[in-house]
């Protein structure tokens, strides 16, 4: 990810609505896990921390983080020990440890998506639970994707292919942020039809912070999806797979 979206993240995470839907979402899924009381869980690719808060409510959280400035952001929040390290095999923690292992908008950035899924099934205790958030749908690639050093975007099949090929069994897969497909979507595809629409498209423009009603309004639109994940929502922006170390 570009360097300057760090900051920017760290500036908006606690407030924008993206980031508070998701983190409702993520937590609901969690609740509903059967994860154990204080449970040792680990947010891989942590980013600034703005996931640590929510973790800790379920067990001792641990974040590993690549970048440098991210990392020391995510520390300086002073709520989970930041570790830095590299994925799929550049982590410096003990395997066979954690009951859950977070991957919210990660494992796109990353090359081979295979190893890193292996190399965290080594991290999981058995019948560890492994949550992942990743961007939907190849044909919404776009300069939101190249800014974010994104290598792809996913499909449900093919991503429940890889996690049962990689020793997960899967607890609920569906696409999310669903309510607000259509916005994006049209949004993404229009940008194409203009000369220089994508590239002279300013990618952290999604990041902004919209006025207090309309981010509060977004923020519960999107949250209001937990209730539905658990039929398989069938489009959205993004898919949200909760899964089980099977080996």
């Amino acid at each position: 990810m570009e360097a300057e979206l760090y900051q920017q993240m760290r500036d908006l995470e606690d407030r924008h609505w993206w980031f508070v839907g998701r983190r409702a979402i993520v937590a609901s899924l969690l609740r509903s896990s059967g994860l154990p009381e204080d449970a040792r869980i680990l947010d891989l690719g942590c980013g600034t921390g703005g996931n640590l808060a929510m973790l800790s409510a379920f067990g001792q959280v641990v974040g590993a983080e690549l970048d440098e400035h991210a990392a020391q952001l995510a520390s300086d929040r002073g709520l989970a020990p930041v570790v830095r390290g590299r994925l799929p095999d550049g982590l410096p923690l003990d395997t066979g440890v954690f009951q859950c292992v977070t991957l919210l908008d990660v494992l796109e950035h990353i090359d081979d998506d295979r190893a890193t899924l292996n190399a965290v099934n080594r991290l999981l205790a058995p019948a560890g639970r492994l949550l992942i958030t990743v961007p939907a749908f190849p044909f919404l690639w776009g300069a939101h994707d190249v800014a974010h050093h994104h290598q792809r975007r996913y499909r449900a099949r093919g991503l429940r292919q890889l996690l049962e090929t990689t020793g997960y069994e899967i607890v609920t897969l569906s696409y999310c942020n669903t309510w607000l497909f259509p916005i994006a979507a049209t949004v993404r595809l229009l940008r194409r039809c203009f000369p220089g629409g994508e590239a002279g498209g300013n990618a952290g423009a999604e990041l902004s912070l919209p006025p207090a009603p309309v981010n509060t309004l977004l923020a519960r639109v999107f949250a209001s999806e937990r209730h539905w994940l658990r039929m398989g929502l069938p489009l959205g922006v993004s898919l949200v797979v909760l899964a089980k170390k099977r080996r």
